[in-house]
């Protein structure tokens, strides 16, 4: 009997990460989370190839399952995060320009 799920639209997911690197420049894009948004699912964790998501402090919000959160100083722009989240759960994750993360958020990003 032949299977009668298409996974297809799993084929763009990477894998995860099998070893943690470093930031080496700053880059281009800068993945933002938008919380509102976020389901607190953590998907996105085992991807980021620099483990730089994390959930957002439980004090923050006051809610069982926390949204994740961006440490950005660490972030190297590799959009993974944002297609996992995309494909596999809810889109609350997105690429901007580091420049104009900067300036949103009036800090300067190392790199």
């Amino acid at each position: 009997m032949a299977n009668k799920f298409n996974y297809d639209h799993y084929k763009t997911v990477p894998d995860p990460a099998e070893k943690v690197n470093f930031k080496k420049k700053k880059p281009k894009l800068i993945a933002v989370v938008d919380e509102d948004n976020c389901t607190g699912c953590q998907v996105c964790v085992p991807f980021c190839p620099v483990d730089c998501i994390e959930p957002t402090p439980i004090e923050k919000y006051g809610i069982p399952i926390p949204p994740v959160q961006v440490r950005h100083d660490e972030c190297i722009g590799c959009q993974i995060c944002a297609k996992v989240c995309s494909k596999l759960t809810w889109d609350a994750i997105r690429m901007i320009k580091t420049k104009t993360f900067e300036d949103i958020y009036d800090i300067t990003l190392s790199g």
